[in-house]
């Protein structure tokens, strides 16, 4: 005969076997959004993260389709606008295009990213032409931004002493500092620019006459 304190030992062994072989628990499913829910939602998002107008739709809409949205009192799915709720978020000003597009271009211009990389940043992030051409970096930033480059990675003037390689090794070396340049969003033009100067301040001054027929000294 058993006794009741074996049985309870017994259960639960086969309950901590049953949780070490069962996995994980499950997850308890979140309820339906409603219209409040989601501009709760829209509103932290906005707070938490610098953001455009595209990119808060694209995340509420992820967010419906992972959850779906509440019923009414009738059982009919509430019905939300959710380009609406966006457009009042920028209204308030807790999104802004603009403040967006101004951060990242120079963010990136400062790690030393050039125009075409902006540009498909700025794209992919549902920024308008008008606001990615206003943002564009200028020919002064855009050679500082080569020099980052190409200091980050010593390439041309910044990186090592190539006179001694041979004349195969120093192409391929060219070969790859220039493919490593153009994967960065630099203009062509740039890139020869930079790999041929004879040494730092060369390219110093190449960003300075850029600056002086610009009239301004910024770095992005």
């Amino acid at each position: 005969m058993v006794s009741g304190k074996a049985n309870s030992s017994s259960s639960g062994r086969t309950a901590g076997e049953d949780r070490r072989s069962g996995g994980r628990r499950e997850k308890r499913a979140k309820p339906p959004l409603t219209e409040t829910k989601l501009r709760d939602l829209a509103l932290h998002y906005a707070a938490r993260f610098a953001s455009t107008g595209a990119r808060l739709e694209g995340y509420l809409v992820r967010k419906i389709r992972e959850r779906g949205l509440a019923e009414d009192a009738d059982g009919r799915t509430v019905e939300v606008d959710i380009p609406a709720l966006v457009a009042r978020l920028v209204e308030l000003g807790y999104v802004d295009d603009d403040a967006y597009a101004r951060m990242r271009a120079r963010d990136l211009g400062a790690r030393g990213y050039g125009a075409r990389r902006v540009e498909e940043t700025l794209r992919h992030a549902g920024v308008g032409e008008r606001i990615r051409q206003a943002h564009a970096p200028g020919e002064a930033a855009g050679r500082r931004a080569a020099a980052l480059m190409a200091r980050k990675k010593r390439l041309g003037p910044f990186g090592g002493d190539a006179e001694g390689l041979d004349p195969l090794a120093r192409r391929k070396a060219h070969e790859k500092a220039v493919a490593a340049m153009l994967r960065a969003g630099h203009q062509y033009e740039h890139v020869k620019a930079v790999l041929a100067a004879r040494d730092p301040d060369a390219v110093e001054e190449w960003i300075a006459e850029a600056q002086e027929a610009e009239g301004t000294d910024e770095q992005w």
